[in-house]
C-alpha cells in the first residue's frame, strides 16, 4: 500500500470526509484526493498533519 491508500483507509475507518479531513490539515479536498489516489506525494509537514487529524502516527501512513 502507497499512501495515499493508507490515508483513504484510515480516513474511511475513522468515519472522516475528505473535506474535513482536508479543513482541518488546511490542504484543498483536490489535493487530499489527488495525495489519496497517489498523483501527488504529501509534504512531511501535510503528512504529519494529516496523521494528527486521523489519529494515528506518520509510519501508519507509510507502512504497507
Amino acid at each position: 500500500m502507497n499512501v495515499g491508500e493508507n490515508i483513504r483507509r484510515i480516513r474511511g475507518e475513522r468515519q472522516l470526509t475528505q473535506a474535513y479531513v482536508a479543513a482541518q490539515v488546511g490542504i484543498s479536498q483536490s489535493m487530499l484526493c489527488q495525495i489519496e489516489r497517489g498523483t501527488k506525494n504529501p509534504s512531511l509537514q501535510v503528512g504529519k498533519l494529516i496523521s494528527i487529524v486521523l489519529g494515528c502516527t506518520l509510519d501508519d501512513l507509510t507502512d504497507g
